[in-house]
């Protein structure tokens, strides 16, 4: 049985202020560093043979920190634009609460949580899984056969692997939010037939 565990990245400074983040490098908040540690508690006893993570700040420093915890800093780490956050276009930056007043929370919530539908300028999640799946079925899958491997990523980077690998609809994934610094597991046989999916 092999493992592949993904945790997004703890609390960010605009995570804190209610803000759409998007691919802009923002850093962790003093929260989210103690999510990361206690990760990296809940991941103490699993042997991983390498990590991968996003170009974004916050993402390498939640992975730095959980491999500090479960004492593997001497794994590799791959670093790959392919899994940064989508880019959410001209809201990036802006406030979630002062975007729902200004276009309606109707359109806000298409926005962020409908499948093929991009706000102005940005990525939909569908153009977001068009990168994070070729990536993970290149890079990641043909690793995990015999080996453990950890994915440090985003929310919606997250989301498309979870579609991907747990079969989720569009429809479904609508509906599913991965909360900060939380590991989720993905059990395998040999024959890469999944087996079981819980968070830790």
């Amino acid at each position: 049985m092999a493992q592949l565990v993904i945790v997004r990245h703890g609390q960010s400074q605009w995570n804190l202020e209610n803000r759409f983040t998007g691919d802009v490098d923002v850093p962790l908040t003093p929260m989210g560093r103690e999510e990361a540690r206690n990760a990296g508690k809940k991941l103490q006893g699993i042997i991983f043979k390498i990590s991968f993570t996003s170009l974004l700040v916050r993402a390498q420093e939640t992975l730095q920190i959980i491999l500090e915890e479960i004492n593997q800093l001497s794994i590799p780490v791959i670093k790959d634009g392919a899994l940064n956050e989508r880019n959410y276009g001209a809201l990036q930056g802006l406030n979630k609460a002062e975007m729902a007043t200004k276009y309606g929370k109707e359109q806000i919530a298409v926005w962020r949580r409908s499948y093929d539908i991009a706000p102005p300028g940005g990525e939909s999640l569908k153009d977001t899984a068009a990168r994070v799946i070729p990536f993970y079925q290149l890079h990641i899958e043909p690793l995990i056969k015999n080996e453990n491997i950890l994915v440090v990523a985003h929310g919606n980077s997250l989301r498309a692997l979870m579609m991907y690998l747990e079969g989720i609809s569009a429809d479904g994934i609508a509906n599913i939010n991965i909360p900060t610094g939380l590991p989720r597991v993905y059990t395998f046989d040999e024959q890469l037939k999944l087996q079981k999916v819980s968070y830790l």
